[in-house]
């Protein structure tokens, strides 16, 4: 399994706008539950699922006024994080 975090711009404190929530959408229209965080959220893919989960994150943050979007993935260890 990985982990993906991502942060989704511009940020707008205390209101994410439709380029965040309807990314969060995107991802939970997967079945997968998302971390929400003020500041950055996450979700664990499997490796399969990993290239349309992200396309349909970036379809859906880029296409609800989105002037950037930050990807990281890793490993997801034995614990639960990475």
């Amino acid at each position: 399994m990985l982990i993906v975090e991502f942060t989704i711009e511009p940020f707008i404190e205390g209101s994410p706008g439709a380029h965040v929530t309807a990314a969060v959408a995107a991802v939970e229209g997967h079945g997968i539950v998302v971390d929400f965080g003020p500041f950055g959220s996450s979700f664990v893919v499997s490796v399969e699922q990993l290239p349309a989960v992200t396309a349909d994150l970036m379809r859906a943050a880029y296409g609800n006024g989105a002037t950037y979007v930050s990807l990281d993935v890793g490993q997801q260890d034995d614990a639960g994080s990475n």
